[in-house]
């Protein structure tokens, strides 16, 4: 578990520690859940801190954009990670591989 969803305002992100790895946790305006790599792979940007929408996030140095459920980068960088995300009781939980 990462925390409490009340954590993370609709429509932004927020960076969490997880298992060693720098995770972003967004809540869409949907209500919906995406976890990325937190870390932009082209100058370390803080994805968490991007502008999302239903379907990307925005990187805030330079613009990349990644895709929120699949992690595939539309703007010619490296690909980050995505992750499982679910709610239990409340609290943000992810699942990371392996």
């Amino acid at each position: 578990m990462v925390g409490p969803l009340s954590e993370i305002p609709v429509g932004e992100g927020r960076a969490y520690a997880v298992g060693g790895r720098q995770v972003a946790v967004f809540r869409l305006r949907s209500g919906a859940l995406r976890a990325l790599d937190a870390v932009c792979p082209h100058r370390g940007g803080p994805l968490a801190d991007g502008q999302i929408d239903a379907e990307v996030v925005v990187c805030p140095l330079h613009a990349h954009v990644f895709d929120l459920g699949s992690g595939a980068c539309r703007s010619g960088q490296g690909d980050v990670a995505s992750y499982a995300v679910h709610l239990e009781e409340d609290q943000v939980v992810v699942v990371l591989p392996g």
